[in-house]
């Protein structure tokens, strides 16, 4: 089966999602930003602690779609932090994170705008707090690696091609009760604490630095 659900958790309902609209900063550059998780999708709905907001979904059919699945085998969260740091704005003005970045986007560096449809993780909140620390050579690649399993987040579905925007059916949406927002900043207050519990049996942890200086390939 091609054909998949998606959800896109927002405070407005959004019938047909518009090619070339929203934020060019987020995780893969300009999209529509999904999920296969309907109890995500409801608690990305509510943004603001005053306010509900909307589950909207939708069909897609993935045939004849190129897609990006930066979670499978093929890829490393080295990909993904490459392509994260050329969209979003981490502030790190010190060398080491100039030559940091750098070194990402010349080793690892995927260009999304090549595919319809992207997979990958997403680095909201805490977990961009994980992919700065790795940046910035604070903790391992596999402490990251295991961070971005904390809090059960689950992978994002980024609409990139007007193909996929042309093709995505709105099915309907539901009315999201604001109870979801205290779910959402308790799913991410947990996902810090156990970062922060989070230790590494490995003795040969594997830092930024030590790619870049070639002693390994990473994981």
């Amino acid at each position: 089966m091609n054909k998949t659900i998606l959800y896109h958790g927002s405070v407005n309902i959004v019938g047909q999602p518009i090619w070339g609209k929203g934020k060019t900063y987020n995780d893969y550059g300009l999209g529509f930003y999904c999920t296969k998780n309907l109890e995500i999708a409801r608690e990305w709905a509510c943004a603001y602690s005053h306010a509900g907001g909307y589950v909207n979904k939708y069909a897609l059919d993935l045939k004849n779609l190129n897609v990006l699945d930066l979670t499978n085998e093929d890829y490393s969260v080295l990909n993904w932090i490459a392509i994260l740091v050329n969209h979003r704005n981490f502030h790190t003005n010190s060398s080491v994170s100039k030559r940091a970045r750098e070194f990402l986007h010349n080793n690892y560096y995927i260009d999304v705008n090549d595919y319809d449809l992207i997979v990958g993780y997403r680095a909201d909140d805490a977990y961009f707090r994980f992919a700065k620390d790795f940046l910035n050579n604070a903790i391992s690649i596999q402490k990251l690696s295991k961070a971005m399993q904390l809090g059960d987040l689950g992978k994002q579905v980024v609409l990139k091609s007007l193909k996929a925007f042309e093709i995505i059916k709105f099915i309907d949406y539901e009315v999201v009760d604001n109870i979801y927002y205290t779910k959402r900043v308790a799913r991410d207050k947990l996902a810090r604490e156990d970062y922060f519990k989070l230790t590494i049996e490995d003795e040969n942890e594997v830092f930024l630095s030590d790619i870049m200086r070639g002693k390994t390939n990473g994981i």
